[in-house]
C-alpha cells in the first residue's frame, strides 16, 4: 500500500500574528536570503496577496514576481512590502 502525501502550505500555518511574528524571527535569525524571501511570500499569501499588493502600491503580479523562488527583489519593494504588513 502506496502511501499519499499531501503537499504542504506554510501559509496555512501563519494564522495568527504571533505566528507570523515567530516564523519570520527564525527566518531572519538563520540569515539565509532565498529563505528570508520565500517567508515574505508565505506572509503574503496567509495575509492576502491581492490586499498587501494593494495597500503597498504594488501590483499583484509584481509582488508574485518578486516573491517568487529564485527572485532578487530590489530593497526598496520588500520595505514596500513589510512596512505595508506591519500594518496590519
Amino acid at each position: 500500500m502506496s502511501e499519499k502525501l499531501i503537499p504542504f502550505d506554510m501559509a496555512a500555518l501563519l494564522s495568527s500574528d504571533e505566528a507570523i511574528t515567530e516564523y519570520l524571527s527564525q527566518v531572519l535569525a538563520d540569515g539565509d536570503t532565498e529563505e528570508i524571501i520565500r517567508a515574505l511570500g508565505h506572509i503574503a499569501r496567509a495575509r492576502g496577496m491581492t490586499q498587501i499588493a494593494t495597500e503597498s502600491g504594488l501590483g499583484r503580479e509584481s509582488l508574485y514576481k518578486a516573491l517568487s523562488p529564485g527572485a532578487k527583489p530590489r530593497f526598496d519593494t520588500c520595505l514596500l512590502y513589510t512596512s505595508d504588513a506591519a500594518d496590519e
